[in-house]
């Protein structure tokens, strides 16, 4: 999802510790569709309660946040409102390709490729159902401040972060530096250790954070020329011109001077560029948020996933012993972020 400016922004690796004290504004939507990738058994079958309703992004969201939250962070997380007109054929798209690795998933546990079967069921992840009501209801049951995006979350974190009310916005996606976020923070849900795709080789995945200015200053770019690459290369808005990787884009960008110059000159059209670039600086955000830490309701947690989804009451009381401990210790300096 988003596009991959990787090549123009450097990634410095950091321990939690370095984030303690700091509210991070997180695109929910973007965390929730990583708990439905990565927890998952060994064929690729989402964690499930016994009516069938799938629950990797409750454990997701419970254990990640927990984790979160001892290392002393202030999560605050944003989620959705109603996409931009620009993303319908991304949408489409994207379901399309939930249902041919849907199918291929299938195919793959018929052969017994379990590795293979893996692969493809995290690729068929979608959100449905209950999952985001039942996300919201967890996450205010553990005192957790929920922020309802108008449009993009992403958008929404970057306001956030820009407001000043938060010091990054945490997401995999580099969109949330189109949207002017100052600071992004990745891997929050994905820090351990984690298998390379197609080998048998695991690496240590750490935090890793993005500063807009440093990477705007060391390419000599303005945001808008930014935003201007990310066109080229294609967003989740357009497609890009094809042959247009973020290193050529740049050059492009730096020798034309903006996306106007490129497209005259290639005689190339994007069509609604414009209008997308215009998305990206000044987005539909809302103002009216409250971010604000509650202590966590013990009964209500275990009367939702236990009772209600099946969860082990021995395991979810361990975990909510240690959530209790820590948001002590954070309201004891709840001042600091207030």
């Amino acid at each position: 999802m988003g596009v991959d400016l990787g090549d123009i922004f450097d990634k410095k690796e950091i321990e939690f510790s370095e984030l303690k004290e700091k509210i991070i504004a997180i695109d929910a939507y973007n965390i929730l569709y990583q708990f439905l990738s990565i927890i998952r058994q060994r064929d690729g079958t989402p964690l499930m309660d016994s009516h069938g309703e799938i629950t990797s992004h409750l454990s997701g969201f419970l254990y990640r946040t927990t984790n979160l939250i001892e290392e002393g962070i202030k999560p605050v997380f944003v989620f959705d409102g109603k996409p931009p007109r620009f993303k319908n054929i991304t949408i489409e798209e994207r379901k399309r390709n939930r249902t041919e690795a849907s199918e291929k998933w299938e195919e793959a546990k018929i052969k017994g490729d379990m590795e293979e079967a893996f692969k493809h069921a995290q690729a068929s992840s979608h959100i449905k159902g209950n999952m985001v009501e039942d996300a919201k209801k967890l996450l205010g049951f553990m005192g957790m401040p929920i922020v309802q995006a108008p449009s993009e979350g992403e958008a929404q974190a970057a306001f956030i972060a820009m407001n000043k009310d938060a010091f990054a916005a945490g997401s995999q996606d580099y969109d949330s530096l189109l949207f002017g976020a100052p600071v992004v923070v990745r891997n929050l849900a994905v820090t351990g250790k984690r298998k390379l795709p197609g080998k048998g080789i695991f690496v240590d995945v750490k935090p890793e954070i993005i500063y807009l200015e440093t990477g705007l200053g060391k390419n000599e770019l303005s945001r808008e020329q930014l935003i201007d690459i990310a066109l080229l290369v294609g967003t989740d808005y357009n497609d890009g011109i094809k042959g247009i990787g973020p290193k050529k884009a740049l050059k492009l960008i730096k020798k034309h001077g903006n996306i106007e110059g490129v497209l005259s000159d290639s005689g190339i059209e994007i069509e609604d560029f414009a209008e997308i670039k215009a998305l990206f600086l000044h987005p539909e955000v809302t103002s009216d948020y409250e971010i604000k830490w509650r202590k966590p309701d013990v009964q209500a947690i275990t009367g939702f996933l236990c009772d209600g989804h099946d969860f082990s009451k021995e395991r979810i009381s361990k975990v909510v012993e240690r959530l209790l401990e820590a948001s002590d210790e954070g309201q004891q300096t709840l001042d600091k972020w207030l």
